[in-house]
């Protein structure tokens, strides 16, 4: 549905040229939702803008649909911008139209006959819950109705492509998880491509099929959720996708599969080397809290020969309801941990301040990253 060719933005300005995107190469398939996440001003709402030629591309060229949009005359391009839709971080609903109104807006744009734009306007009210809602004012909304009254205008001109930036971002969290189910079911109804940009991970992970991973203007990692988070390109990823902790240092030991890395401050660590890393290469070693165990006593005999087993103390505990965080002091290094709680907590034997543990982790568990320059 959208193609993406060596892609450049720059800004010039008097004293000198800021580069927001840099050789930006992408596919999105149709019907899919495509999530992009990164830092602020990593470059993400300028893809967009690219994408919709709100922006003008430096270089590079942007496709819809198998059509090159990029130096379209200006007649077709507002003609095939129809065919995007967007949704910004405000709701941008016009005030002194009630919400019917709003939703017909973009169709009284492009000229289409005020009974037809009505009974569309209605569908797509239906679609997102609002019918009962159609001669209600958007002072008389909750934030979460404005928010789908914002969705149904962009949907109402049938477009092949939603842009949603940062579309949640004015919502308190209890809203926003919410509208998250909600738009993974409208995505559902319409089947068009959705375009997500947001800098919250759990946003991201949770409704697209696919990330772009941006930081300063480049894509670090374009993969699924899942491979993403277990198995980031660069520390970059391993450390904005969620909670790790790092280990780095040089592999002193291979043996199959396995290889054992010494970092400085700590134990030596036996991991998988799926990068068939050699003796002497520096490596960083992402090992995620909720990979780590913590125990009182260290783990079974048949276990201990071939799993990382670290004496430690506790420093710091933080009770979550599902799940506790440790912050535990082991030689140089401060490790975090997260213990679910899958059984009844009040039944076990606690873990607190100052205990004397064991952390321990499987070596497939970690997985190695480039080390860190």
């Amino acid at each position: 549905m959208i193609e993406i060719r060596h892609l450049n933005k720059t800004y010039r300005t008097a004293d000198k040229d800021i580069v927001a995107l840099e050789d930006i190469n992408l596919t999105i398939n149709d019907g899919e939702i495509f999530g992009i996440i990164g830092l602020s001003g990593a470059g993400k709402s300028t893809l967009v803008r690219c994408i919709n030629l709100l922006e003008q591309p430096s270089a590079g060229e942007v496709i819809v649909d198998g059509e090159s949009i990029t130096a379209l005359p200006r007649r077709e391009l507002l003609k095939l911008r129809r065919s995007i839709g967007m949704i910004f971080q405000g709701f941008n609903l016009l005030e002194q139209r009630s919400v019917l109104r709003n939703v017909c807006f973009p169709l009284e744009i492009a000229g289409v006959k005020k009974k037809e734009a009505k009974e569309r306007a209605m569908e797509l009210l239906s679609l997102v819950g609002l019918a009962d809602r159609a001669e209600a004012y958007p002072s008389q909304l909750s934030g979460g109705q404005k928010q789908r009254v914002a969705i149904a205008r962009a949907l109402v001109d049938r477009p092949k492509v939603l842009l949603l930036d940062e579309p949640l971002a004015a919502l308190d969290l209890k809203l926003r998880q919410h509208m998250l189910l909600e738009l993974d079911t409208i995505h559902d109804q319409v089947g068009i491509t959705f375009m997500y940009v947001t800098h919250d991970q759990g946003e991201a992970m949770s409704l697209s099929d696919r990330i772009a991973v941006i930081n300063r203007g480049t894509i670090e990692q374009l993969d699924g959720p899942a491979k993403i988070y277990e198995a980031p390109a660069s520390r970059f990823v391993a450390s904005f996708i969620g909670d790790t902790n790092f280990f780095s240092g040089e592999i002193v030991a291979t043996e199959g599969d396995y290889c054992t890395i010494r970092p400085k401050g700590f134990p030596d660590i036996r991991a998988y080397n799926d990068k068939q890393l050699k003796v002497g290469q520096k490596v960083d070693l992402s090992v995620r809290p909720e990979k780590i165990r913590v125990t009182l006593a260290p783990p079974p005999p048949e276990k201990g020969a071939s799993i990382n087993v670290y004496p430690s103390t506790v420093q710091d505990i933080v009770y979550q309801g599902v799940y506790t965080k440790y912050w535990i002091k082991s030689s140089d290094f401060r490790i975090a941990a997260l213990k679910p709680h899958s059984r009844f907590l009040l039944d076990q034997e606690p873990i607190t301040w100052n205990d004397k543990v064991f952390v321990w982790w499987h070596p497939d568990d970690g997985y190695m990253v480039e080390a860190q320059q």
